[in-house]
């Protein structure tokens, strides 16, 4: 008995459950049999629905310049330098080196001790005096078959040997003249009047300034964008407007260790507005031409390539295309596109291959900014 009873209060509560979910309650939508009401149900977006329009925004591809700058660290380098050395031990007896001051090529800076060798000079110039007029007398004695030709020989071996001795020691001589190789500015002197130096005494560098060299390095792939003529801007510290220089040397190979292009170029500094070793950024500009762009959003990214949706004839056409240089609103289209064309830049995520579109508005780039590649 018992049992059901309980079998009934299930039934009860269950049929109790229905009449209000069905009766009391329906759900939105259902009619009183139960049907859902007329209309479609949920719908895609705006302008999706199978044989309507999608309104899109346009862009008409047109041509912009585009600039692409490399932006490396560089220093600047006297034209010309070297370290002056004497090439043999001695006292400095004349030392015409005024600090920081010009100097034109071949002048005496240093002349160091030579008395013994002037000595040694005049000795073995009376030496070959004498081994001359004894060839000259020898000479005469052969023509007369006074001596042999062996004999005569002899003596002009002594002339030759005694003439070579004076040659050496005014090579000696000279050494103890130290003249500019060119002419520049000569240096702080490490050494003072009446000092005995060495071959490895630093007496005092010279540098080249009326022009300088700006070595710098850009990427291995930017190679084929450098040649010599390529103008370059730069910067130092202290300076607010950029200086120019021209590229004149490129390293023919690529360091392995960087993959980078050393790159030299020829500063104008008659001004002696810079110094050598001066650190400078430097720009390259590698591309600054006329090109079609088309905006960043407008480029779909495919697994092989990149596709542009044109609008034509109020139909959506996808077109592959080639990219270059991007800048942060527009891309540079090499191929695929001609100026005057249309491409959506919305709505791409629903349009179809010949589905039906209209330009809704069309949008305009602001004149792009150069792309900068900084160089490590």
């Amino acid at each position: 008995m018992k049992r059901w009873i309980a079998i009934g209060l299930v039934v009860l509560v269950l049929g109790g459950i229905i009449v209000y979910n069905k009766v009391l309650h329906p759900a939105p939508g259902a009619g009183p049999g139960g049907g859902e009401k007329g209309g479609g149900g949920k719908g895609g977006p705006p302008g999706a629905t199978k044989g309507q329009t999608l309104s899109v925004n346009g862009f008409v591809v047109e041509t912009q310049r585009l600039r692409e700058d490399i932006v490396s660290s560089g220093s600047l380098l006297a034209a010309e330098q070297v370290d002056i050395y004497p090439e043999i031990s001695a006292r400095i007896t004349q030392l015409n080196i005024q600090e920081g001051q010009p100097v034109t090529k071949g002048a005496l800076l240093v002349k160091l001790f030579d008395a013994d060798l002037r000595a040694q000079l005049q000795k073995l110039q009376a030496q070959a005096d004498n081994a001359r007029r004894t060839e000259d007398r020898n000479k005469q004695l052969l023509e007369r078959g006074g001596i042999s030709q062996q004999e005569y020989d002899i003596v002009t071996t002594n002339l030759r040997s005694s003439l070579a001795d004076i040659e050496l020691v005014k090579a000696n001589l000279q050494r103890t003249e130290i003249r500019a190789p060119f002419s520049g500015v000569i240096g702080l002197r490490n050494v003072s009047n009446g000092a005995v130096v060495s071959p490895s005494t630093l007496i005092a560098r010279l540098q080249q300034i009326t022009s300088l060299k700006l070595d710098f390095s850009i990427p291995e792939k930017y190679g084929q964008s450098v040649r010599n003529g390529s103008k370059i801007s730069f910067l130092v510290d202290g300076s607010s407007q950029p200086s120019q220089g021209v590229v004149y040397a490129i390293e023919p190979g690529v360091e392995e260790q960087t993959r980078n292009l050393r790159i030299r170029a020829r500063i104008n500094n008659t001004t002696a507005k810079f110094r050598p070793g001066t650190f400078a950024r430097v720009t390259l500009t590698i591309q600054n031409e006329q090109s079609l762009v088309v905006p960043t959003q407008a480029v779909i990214p495919q697994t092989r390539t990149n596709q542009v949706i044109l609008v034509k004839n109020g139909k959506a056409v996808f077109k592959d295309v080639k990219t270059g240089l991007r800048t942060a609103g527009s891309i540079q289209i090499l191929s695929g596109v001609a100026e005057g064309d249309t491409v959506a830049t919305t709505g791409l995520l629903f349009l179809k291959p010949d589905a039906a579109v209209k330009i809704g508005r069309v949008i305009t780039l602001p004149n792009s900014n150069p792309k900068v590649a900084t160089a490590n």
